[in-house]
């Protein structure tokens, strides 16, 4: 197993880094300015920099390798770490929807922005989308659900900063102070809709859901010279970090040293198709029978 956390952790310091900028450049213009939409865009802003921490912490326990007291390595600290991000998300969902609805309760305050404010917010959207192409494009190469998770995350934060950009060019050209509110709520659906994609990515991982159709492994198995039959088949992980398969195979031969030749076989097989993978094989007699190829 390739360690992948250093080359994970560099791509989220960058990622702080720029979300810090952003966040401040929002509070500041939003204060200034007296944008309730842009103040709460940068508290949105804030919980993409709190994502990344907690990206950082999460990738500083998620060691692949195996130890005493964690046999099948650290990894699921990573998918945790991406459930933190959804619970993120479905704040910011929450605080923009909150913002929206106090918006139809009170009365809009008086927004001072200029010309200079709205091309500084344009700047901004540049440096989100930069960002999410940027973690997305690592989280792929890496295959890390860390950075694809908080690549979600900021594209929610992508979509917030045009809805709020939007209805700021509204209210500073047309006067037009009810469209603020009105993009608000399909920005909330798309939030939330970024945190549901995270958790049906991740909880699969975490149940230790069949990472692989018993009907494919056995096809594999079936192929290999000196195999009667295999059933009993499981497996878990994720294709292309790590899974873990168990079976029970019968073999033609009584030769212990044949039999593990042909399991080695089988394992070699599957780690060309599924690896990196961690396969358990109990042989058993020629005699014995059966038919369940997995658990019912």
């Amino acid at each position: 197993m390739r360690d992948q956390r250093h080359n994970v952790q560099r791509v989220l310091w960058l990622t702080l880094m720029l979300n810090i900028v952003v966040t401040l450049v929002k509070a500041i213009v939003g204060v200034l300015s007296h944008s309730l939409s842009l103040q709460a865009d940068a508290l949105h802003s804030f919980t993409d920099g709190i994502s990344n921490v907690l990206g950082l912490v999460a990738m500083h326990w998620a060691n692949p390798h195996p130890d005493r007291e964690h046999p099948y390595g650290h990894q699921k600290f990573e998918a945790l770490g991406a459930l933190g991000i959804a619970a993120f998300l479905g704040m910011a969902c929450f605080e923009i929807l909150q913002s929206a609805v106090e918006r139809l309760l009170h009365q809009a305050t008086t927004i001072a922005l200029g010309a200079a404010e709205l091309w500084l917010m344009i700047g901004v959207l540049g440096i989100n989308i930069g960002v999410t192409l940027y973690e997305h494009h690592m989280g792929r190469q890496l295959n890390s659900p860390v950075l694809l998770a908080d690549a979600k995350h900021t594209l929610s934060d992508v979509w917030v900063t045009i809805a709020v950009l939007l209805g700021l060019i509204g209210v500073w050209s047309l006067n037009w102070y009810w469209l603020d509110v009105a993009l608000a709520f399909p920005v909330a659906a798309l939030v939330f809709w970024s945190a549901w994609s995270v958790l049906k990515t991740n909880i699969p991982w975490l149940v230790d859901a069949a990472a692989i159709a018993p009907e494919a492994i056995y096809a594999i198995v079936m192929a290999i010279p000196g195999v009667i039959n295999c059933h009993d088949i499981s497996s878990r992980g994720v294709v292309g970090r790590q899974v873990f398969i168990e079976m029970h195979l019968i073999v033609e031969t009584e030769d212990v040293t044949a039999a593990h030749g042909i399991t080695e076989e089988v394992e070699a097989a599957l780690q060309a198709q599924y690896g990196p993978a961690r396969i358990v094989i109990h042989v058993e007699p020629q005699d014995y029978q059966s038919s369940q190829i997995t658990f019912s």
